[in-house]
């Protein structure tokens, strides 16, 4: 979602990181472009206003710590602030009431409440053992109710049986009956939506929050929402006051805007982001962590956690023992493969990673098909088992029949048998020599692999500017590597010092530093309070 955002944050940034000192000169059209990226990422005016001016008053003038370039600074400033707009830490479903736990979603039609409500009771199934209860309050869309009991169903939670002619307050009473006498820990209200904010939809929300009391309120927004997030979330934070926010469809090909603008607009933590249409992509929402993604910075924390949903500790104890032997047969590979596709695929996976945004590009200016890897599974699921285990045993009549019960075509055999044996000898190399023997891998067949690269050396042992020179080879920005120079020690410990107020000079005009409020109508950016209406 946040793709077109970071692509233009990155060329803005690359043109700082190489300059010596800034001036405010540098620092005004640095932000200037930095307010058109904002806009054009459909983030609210009066938010894009408070940022680019809280940054500025961060960055011009700012002292710069040895072994950090200005550019850099004023990186770590925008990311900080970015941070601070998203909301600065993760704020969790909060379960802490007497059971059950009432949660009511809200929002326009479309947003996809009935399906993040399904998303929200497998995960609190599966996760944390809670027994849940699902009802649609949904009187006015045709098998709005049918749906939500099709989807319990799938995941084997509950649904409040249905009952023609029932007003939305009437089933939100009847279903908080039958979770206290049912020994349910969660109950989750699907309420109407509307395809645009009136007042109707407002009074019966209002209504059944009035009804049930709700612990959560949940606005369920769509990240495509644009410009009108900002007039959304008020409207509905002034009439139900929301507990939290909910982006769907983070996956698509919006421009983020939105959940820039609404945590700001309304100081309501966003605490969810759904990430696909599948029953399981629903993730936490890391505010930090989404900084350093849009930032191209990666989420290496996400990646992990990610990881160690989808790979057992059982399947990385044998993979670790084969690799300890350099064994590396087809089942092995598939395997990867498998676990490659459920944790979102190269994508996904180059989007978390830090410095991968020019490979991605490289990537999809190849016309690289993702589909691939399902072929490849095709193929080595139409071996028999001591095919897999022993290449080997592959000859022509073989492959021939392969290709035929997968499909594919023999060349496509012929590419996959050469992947796994370079691969292979990879592994081996690694059980008979380390890291060392590894880079002398890299230096011999990703060489040849990747033309330009010529033999690559040990990089533990090479100078630094041989370093920068390699990585402006591959196409990778210098300044996004690790540095091996020493630093002081507080930023070897925290790499910035944390008293960013004397190191910036600036912490009384900031909210989020104890200074006085300066966007009275952005309470997520420090503003004042905004009164509810009754």
């Amino acid at each position: 979602m946040f793709e077109s955002l970071s692509d233009r944050l990155g060329k803005i940034f690359e043109g700082l990181r190489g300059r010596g000192a800034l001036n405010e000169s540098d620092v005004d059209a640095a932000l200037r472009e930095v307010r058109r990226a904002l806009l054009e990422a459909d983030v609210s005016l009066e938010v894009v206003k408070a940022f680019v001016e809280q940054v500025r008053e961060r960055a011009v003038g700012a002292e710069v710590t040895r072994s950090v370039t200005p550019g850099q600074q004023v990186v770590k400033i925008v990311h900080d602030e970015l941070v601070k707009v998203l909301g600065e830490t993760q704020v969790p479903i909060d379960f802490s009431t007497t059971p059950p736990m009432t949660m009511l979603m809200v929002g326009l039609q479309g947003a996809g409440k009935t399906t993040l409500s399904a998303k929200l009771a497998k995960r609190m199934k599966e996760r944390q053992g809670k027994k849940v209860l699902m009802a649609s309050l949904d009187d006015r869309r045709p098998a709005a109710k049918e749906q939500l009991r099709v989807l319990g169903e799938q995941i084997g939670v509950d649904t409040l049986p249905i009952q023609l002619n029932e007003k939305p307050v009437d089933i939100a009473r009847r279903a908080q009956r039958e979770g206290k006498l049912g020994g349910y820990d969660v109950l989750i209200l699907d309420t109407a939506g509307r395809t645009h904010i009136d007042e109707e939809l407002m009074e019966e929300t209002a209504a059944v929050k009035a009804a049930t009391d709700p612990h959560e309120i949940l606005l369920v927004a769509d990240a495509l929402t644009g410009q009108d997030a900002v007039n959304l979330a008020r409207s509905f934070d002034a009439r139900v006051d929301i507990t939290g926010i909910v982006l769907t469809r983070v996956d698509g090909d919006g421009r983020g805007g939105a959940a820039l603008s609404m945590r700001a607009a309304t100081g309501k933590p966003i605490k969810l982001i759904g990430t696909g249409e599948k029953l399981d992509a629903l993730e936490d929402f890391h505010p930090s962590r989404i900084a350093d993604r849009i930032l191209g910075m990666g989420d290496i924390v996400s990646l992990v956690e990610k990881a160690a949903q989808n790979v057992t500790a059982e399947d990385a104890a044998k993979m670790a023992k084969k690799l300890k032997k350099g064994v590396f047969d087809l089942e092995d590979l598939r395997n990867q493969l498998l676990q490659m596709k459920k944790m979102g695929g190269m994508g996904s996976l180059m989007n978390m990673m830090p410095g991968m945004n020019q490979m991605k590009k490289a990537m999809a200016g190849a016309n690289i098909d993702e589909k691939v890897f399902d072929r490849q599974i095709a193929v080595i699921n139409s071996m028999t088992k001591a095919e897999r285990a022993n290449p080997e045993l592959l000859n022509a009549k073989r492959r021939i029949r392969i290709a035929n019960g997968s499909g594919t075509k023999v060349e496509d055999v012929n590419k996959l048998m050469k992947q796994h044996r370079q691969m292979a000898d990879m592994m081996k190399k690694v059980s008979k020599g380390g890291m060392g023997s590894l880079a002398g891998m890299f230096g011999g067949k990703m060489g040849g692999m990747m033309p330009g690269l010529g033999n690559m050396p040990d990089p533990s042992t090479m100078d630094p500017k041989e370093l920068e020179q390699l990585a402006r080879r591959m196409g990778i920005d210098p300044a996004s590597m690790p540095q091996q120079a020493e630093a002081p020690k507080q930023l070897t410990q925290n790499k910035l010092p944390t008293d960013v107020g004397q190191l910036l000079k600036s912490g009384s005009g900031l909210p989020g530093l104890g200074g006085a409020a300066r966007f009275p109508g952005l309470p997520g950016l420090g503003g004042g309070f905004v009164p509810k209406k009754k």
